[in-house]
């Protein structure tokens, strides 16, 4: 299984330079690794005691955020290192101000894998959620390196539990320990020997609660919001958008207001979504001398500010839901105790479920039932409050899973 990996590895590699001139993202992902171990090697001394996190992406480091930054400060003699796997997440994220390296993370060739380690030693390898790299793996197992798997979640389809899957469940006896989101991923573990795991929750849930302690105002949305009642859909896609245009366009009324965080804030797209608006609409780009209390629709053509424009909604969409990937982040907007609504594909994510079970949560799958489920929130404020209280108690109860990691983590970085 390892040789054809490893030709598979080759062959993409070969791919992705071939590609990277005629993709954006592409050409991010490769450009991105040129210096990676350059600046590895100036950034860190052979002396140093070193703690490793890799995200793929934005998500996880969310989820990994609140260890970094609990490592940074309760182990200042530890540097710490942070990779990312996708452009999504190292470009946002690049100037992270407690790590003190932030890079991609190399190609998982066998080359790449013993010079990264060579240059970062780690103490401690700390994977978020997912990233099952088996050269990078197999080789901190050889080095006896304490590697660790945090916020993890597994399930039944996943190949690690199948019958053909032997060659993956034995690269998962490289984690020295699993903390996982659930308890099933805990059952799925025991179900194949590995017994050093714990259901410790999601760590993102820390995350997000800490936001309430954040100075979340922004005085261009209060003077946009102006009071009015006001909804925050984050992180749409066009399918979410086509929604959302035909509820503003034909049955909002002028006591209610928008903010819209588009997925993809391209300039030819954002300027399509707004010029499909019949209604008043500015964009953040063109909010600089505007009296933006006269505008019905505030579309935010920018990125890293959607957390604190939830805080002022009075109901949220989440987009996504409506793609094959699937719903976005919920948690960000439940936390400030506000009713939520998503598209149809949230079945893989087990907040959303959590929160639908617990009627904190609507969903919807037709332009019909967007504009009732909407037109009912707009007119019961009891309904709100209700549906908000639950989805603030849901974070409340399922925070704490940084300090049991952290607990463990300690008892490494003596």
């Amino acid at each position: 299984m390892l040789f054809i990996y490893n030709f598979l590895l080759f062959v993409s590699q070969i791919i992705l330079k071939i590609a990277a001139p005629f993709h954006k993202k592409t050409g991010l992902f490769v450009a991105g690794r040129a210096n990676v171990f350059a600046d590895l090697q100036q950034a860190l001394d052979p002396k140093d005691h070193v703690v490793w996190f890799h995200c793929a992406s934005l998500g996880e480091f969310e989820q990994g955020r609140p260890l970094i930054e609990a490592v940074q400060k309760d182990h200042p003699t530890y540097k710490v290192v942070l990779t990312f796997f996708s452009p999504s997440g190292y470009e946002v994220r690049k100037d992270y101000p407690h790590a003190d390296v932030v890079c991609y993370l190399p190609l998982d060739t066998q080359a790449n894998v013993r010079r990264f380690l060579d240059l970062v030693h780690p103490t401690l390898a700390v994977f978020v959620k997912y990233e099952f790299w088996p050269n990078m793996l197999l080789a901190l197992k050889k080095r006896k390196t304490t590697t660790l798997l945090v916020s993890g979640i597994f399930r039944k389809e996943h190949y690690f539990f199948k019958r053909f899957g032997k060659g993956m469940r034995n690269l998962l006896q490289s984690f020295t320990h699993f903390f996982v989101q659930d308890s099933n991923s805990l059952q799925l573990l025991r179900g194949i020997g590995l017994t050093n795991a714990t259901h410790s929750g999601d760590t993102r849930f820390d995350r997000v609660y800490d936001i309430l302690n954040q100075d979340n105002s922004l005085p261009y949305v209060t003077a946009f919001k102006e009071g009015c009642y006001t909804l925050v859909a984050g992180s749409t896609w066009k399918e979410d958008e086509d929604l959302l245009v035909e509820y503003i366009n034909q049955t909002a009324t002028a006591q209610e207001k928008f903010i819209i965080a588009p997925h993809n804030v391209k300039e030819e797209d954002i300027l399509a979504l707004k010029a499909s608006i019949a209604k008043k609409t500015v964009l953040y780009s063109e909010k600089e001398g505007q009296s933006l209390k006269d505008y019905q629709v505030f579309i935010i053509d920018t990125v890293g500010i959607l957390t604190k424009i939830y805080s002022v909604a009075d109901i949220a969409y989440v987009g996504g839901g409506f793609t094959k990937s699937g719903v976005h982040n919920i948690l960000e907007p439940s936390v400030f105790g506000i009713p939520v609504v998503i598209g149809p594909n949230f079945v893989k994510f087990k907040e959303a479920t959590d929160l639908i079970a617990r009627d904190a949560c609507s969903t919807v799958g037709t332009s019909e039932c967007f504009s009732r489920v909407l037109l009912n929130f707009k007119n019961d404020a009891d309904l709100r409050r209700e549906k908000g209280e639950k989805a603030f108690h849901y974070i409340n109860e399922s925070k704490g899973a940084s300090q049991k990691i952290l607990a463990y983590m300690s008892s490494v970085l003596k």
